[in-house]
């Protein structure tokens, strides 16, 4: 059976209180080995509803279909990938070129680290990915690699910075999760973190000498 998308994928209501938080935490830790169990065609809200110890009713207070739940799990991840490139990407105490490198090592762990998870996300985008909410989420990263390159780039015209943001970050989600695709040891992690960091340092050290040159 096909996926289809759905425009309820909004939360009904924020917990308040910690009993309200402790039930939407524990639906949301059942969905997760629900999906990794069962992947997206078999997850449905009853299954999670089951696997939370809750009843249908109390999920249904929460997520108004499985796309919601779906969708909030994705979101998650998002806001955490997003969260650790800013943190790495405006760390000024460092040299750009140094927290780039950190940015590579730290996303590409983390995608082997998620690759399960993420592959059944991905399963289930159809159900969401249109929506506004899920175009939002997406946007921020980019507007954190935006700024980093305005920093390391003050010299280069704006096409070549906005070219090396969306290169640069189209390579990061391609490549990583390609190579994640593979259970990888930490040695070949680090490896490739190093061999595609070299990649993009050179890349920007090109750009920036050219800038300067005008």
């Amino acid at each position: 059976m096909s996926l289809r998308p759905t425009p309820e994928i909004s939360s009904r209501k924020r917990p308040k209180q910690t009993r309200s938080a402790e039930l939407v935490s524990a639906i949301l830790e059942a969905a997760v080995q629900v999906l990794a169990q069962e992947g997206a065609q078999r997850f449905t809200t009853a299954r999670v509803a089951e696997k939370a110890g809750v009843s249908v009713g109390s999920l249904y207070q929460y997520f108004p279909n499985k796309a919601a739940i779906l969708f909030r799990l994705q979101s998650d991840e998002w806001r955490q990938t997003t969260d650790l490139l800013r943190r790495i990407l405006e760390d000024t105490s460092r040299p750009p070129l140094v927290r780039l490198r950190a940015l590579v090592h730290a996303f590409v762990q983390s995608e082997c680290d998620e690759a399960a998870m993420r592959v059944a996300l991905s399963d289930a985008a159809p159900l969401y990915r249109d929506a506004p909410e899920a175009q939002a989420a997406r946007g921020s990263a980019g507007r954190a690699v935006e700024a980093f390159m305005r920093e390391t780039l003050p010299a280069a015209a704006e096409p070549v910075r906005t070219l090396a943001s969306d290169l640069i970050k189209n390579a990061l989600s391609q490549l990583g999760k390609q190579f994640s695709e593979t259970p990888r040891s930490p040695a070949e992690i680090e490896s490739y973190a190093d061999a595609m960091a070299d990649m993009f340092c050179a890349y920007l050290d090109r750009l920036a000498s050219e800038g300067a040159g005008r």
